[in-house]
């Protein structure tokens, strides 16, 4: 087939949600894509399974929680789709915030992952990229999965540092020298010194330089404490 052929050829797509409205939201919207043809609706996961083993289709639109079988709901609904039917390119929707359940949709080989908050055109950028073989994340799923990393790294420290090493390390790495912190938390300077060198022990960390980068990559502190230095 030469390239003009290829070209003409419309991408097969069936779309699934079980919300009707946003069913025929999505159709209306990919329908006003070029070289783009739904060929298959659903509104269940059984459904959907059902329209794909029935209908030749290069890409799958859908939301991730649909009502269905107990054994094919959410992320083990990916996983069954992606089992049965890994050639064809996945793009799922979502209102899931969880960060743990957005990386285990991701895990699974997802080709795209779009949050229902990101804005609408960005399904479009989704599909394209899901039918070159790459990755899309929406905004909304990168950053709810930046946040929770972080929130993971605070608790590391939060659980390796006593109260007060972890006040004294906030305030060192925010640019207090530790006669500015033994004022401030009233105690000695000796005191201060002693909690600083007793939390970069617990977390390995040799120097200054150190200290402040970790701060930052474990959200002691915002990135922006880091860039005055």
């Amino acid at each position: 087939m030469n390239d003009s052929a290829e070209s003409s050829t419309p991408v097969r797509a069936v779309i699934a949600d079980d919300h009707p409205l946003v069913l025929l939201a999505i159709e209306n919207l990919m329908g006003s894509y070029p070289n783009m043809k739904v060929v298959g609706r659903a509104a269940d996961n059984m459904e959907l399974f059902t329209k794909v083993a029935s209908t030749s289709c290069d890409l799958v639109l859908m939301d991730l929680y649909m009502p269905g079988a107990t054994d094919c709901f959410g992320p083990e609904a990916v996983r069954q789709f992606k089992d049965r039917y890994p050639e064809v390119a996945l793009v799922v929707l979502t209102m899931e915030t969880d960060a743990a359940a957005l990386q285990k949709v991701i895990s699974l080989g997802v080709e795209g992952l779009l949050s229902k908050r990101d804005r609408i055109d960005l399904i479009h950028v989704a599909i394209v990229t899901a039918l070159a073989r790459e990755r899309y994340l929406g905004p909304a799923v990168r950053t709810l999965i930046a946040d929770a990393t972080v929130t993971q790294r605070l608790d590391f420290v939060r659980q390796m540092l006593s109260r007060r090493e972890l006040e004294v390390f906030t305030h060192y790495a925010s640019g207090l020298g530790v006669t500015e912190i033994a004022a401030r938390l009233n105690r000695s300077v000796k005191t201060i010194s002693a909690q600083k060198c007793t939390a970069m022990r617990k977390l390995a960390l040799n120097s200054d330089a150190e200290l402040f980068r970790f701060a930052v990559e474990h959200g002691v502190i915002p990135e922006e404490g880091l860039q005055t230095r």
